[in-house]
């Protein structure tokens, strides 16, 4: 990807595929063309997205943007815990699906209180000039530049370490040697015997080696990991390789060390060369200044090198305590996010669990109401049908009261009904004002002969009456009392 206000990364004045951050004016992601884009919160990716809010929703490598060979753009969700979503619909995992101009991506799940996910896009095109003042830095770019400047202190370390090889300068030697002059033989010995000293502590003070950079990686790649966890080695590697060239360091120390011993042991036999040239006296004074002077040299040398040394030995001390504890506490930090990551999936499953029960739940509730809907429906049914039973039977009982029970002189019910010789039956009062024109019956014409009181028919009368409306009934009351009482 070209830096910002560089020139397009498709050659020219193009238009370029970008994912556009949703309610933000930066932080958009480029679709280079030609090339692979990967996303997520680990190292060794296109573009890093740590969340503020919730570290955990963006997974270490969360998902991937790819151009296939007709220029379409594809989108795969790499097993994310909280999902891509294209167009408000989850993808399902490993499986690519293409992607077009104005489609909305969300990144992750949004939180309780809010109601859009941190990391939504919306995938545009436009010309570079327009989108490349909002862009993001990609990662892989940020991962590079420290790397350098890590290269070049290493680098100029070890080229002291190789100025400091070389010995003293030629200054300090000028130094030491005219003060030798003066110097007697004896004060020589003694500073060659302090020598010593700081060379055997140095040789306690290394550190042991302890498991290497191989064993390191063996047990870490021991166990099986989906593309997350391996995503999240990179990290570990970088430090692990750190601690392989503080390692390294400490070994050509110890290689130096080894010299100045080899030097400490010429020092030896010059002095013992010395003490046996003085005691034979059979040299001149000349030759043995001379050795003298190179015995002096010798021991100035050594003397140096042991201090050099063993500010080295310290500073590679620290250094490599200070990456071992960084390599701890980064180990440390990655299971408390495995731990983390763990239990999220767990409160995850029991959630589902929980739904899946309210579900079955609410499965069950339904059918209780169904049945129950079904019970009230098969009740109202048989409500409906008896209601139309009962109205058949006032509707019949109606037609046998007005068609059968019904006097031929008023045309009211039956009251206090009467029977006679010819079977035919009237209203007492009825047929008494009609025997005081004719003795005869009205229907059939026969001769009055006798009447008998028909009790049932007025019991079954009365009885049909108390079904009938309110208007009916008291109709016929006022049709009792005014024939009870007449008006005359």
């Amino acid at each position: 990807m070209a830096e910002r206000g560089g020139p397009s990364p498709t050659g020219g004045s193009g238009r370029t595929w970008c994912l556009r951050r949703v309610g933000m004016s930066g932080q958009w992601l480029l679709l280079e063309s030609g090339s692979e884009v990967t996303i997520g919160r680990g190292f060794g990716l296109t573009y890093q997205l740590i969340s503020k809010t919730c570290p955990l929703m963006i997974s270490r490598y969360h998902c991937v943007f790819k151009q296939n060979a007709q220029g379409q753009w594809t989108v795969t969700d790499n097993k994310s815990l909280n999902g891509v979503w294209l167009n408000k619909e989850r993808l399902d995992p490993l499986k690519a699906y293409p992607i077009g101009e104005r489609d909305h991506i969300q990144l992750g799940v949004p939180l309780d209180n809010k109601e859009t996910a941190e990391y939504e896009y919306e995938v545009i095109k436009e010309e570079w000039e327009k989108v490349s003042p909002f862009l993001a830095p990609r990662n892989d770019q940020l991962m590079g530049k420290p790397k350098g400047a890590r290269t070049k202190r290493k680098l100029s370390l070890e080229e002291s370490e190789a100025s400091g090889a070389e010995g003293p300068s030629n200054s300090r030697s000028k130094r030491d040697r005219v003060s030798c002059d003066s110097e007697p033989l004896g004060r020589s010995c003694g500073r060659a015997e302090l020598a010593k000293q700081p060379t055997e502590n140095m040789d306690v003070k290394l550190p042991s080696p302890g498991p290497s950079v191989e064993e390191d990686k063996a047990t870490v790649y021991s166990n099986p990991m989906n593309s997350e966890k391996a995503t999240s080695l990179s990290h570990k590697d970088q430090k692990a390789s750190n601690l392989a060239q503080s390692w390294t360091g400490l070994e050509m120390l110890r290689q130096t060390l080894g010299n100045i011993m080899k030097l400490k042991v010429k020092v030896e036999e010059k002095q013992t060369a010395v003490l046996r040239v003085k005691k034979s006296r059979k040299s001149g004074q000349k030759e043995l200044r001379v050795m003298e002077q190179e015995l002096q040299e010798l021991q100035d040398q050594l003397c140096t090198e042991q201090e050099h040394q063993q500010q080295r030995v310290e500073q590679l001390e620290r250094t490599f305590y200070e990456e071992q504890q960084q390599l701890l506490e980064g180990m440390k930090k990655q299971q408390g996010e495995e731990n983390l990551k763990e239990q999220l999936a767990q409160v995850l499953q029991e959630h589902r669990a929980l739904m899946d029960e309210l579900s079955r739940s609410k499965k069950d509730f339904e059918e209780i109401i169904q049945a129950k809907n079904k019970e009230l429906e098969e009740t109202k049914e048989e409500k409906e049908k008896a209601r139309a039973q009962k109205e058949e039977v006032l509707s019949q009982m109606n037609d046998v009261l007005e068609n059968e029970l019904q006097c031929t002189i008023c045309s009211e019910h039956f009251i206090e009904a009467v029977t006679l010789n010819c079977a035919h039956s009237f209203c007492s009062y009825c047929i008494n004002e009609w025997m005081k024109r004719k003795v005869e019956c009205p229907i059939c014409r026969r001769e009055i002969q006798s009447k008998t009181r028909s009790l049932v028919l007025d019991n079954c009368i009365d009885r049909m009456v108390e079904n009938l409306n309110l208007e009916m009934k008291e109709h016929r009351l006022a049709l009792i009392r005014e024939r009870k009482d007449p008006p005359w």
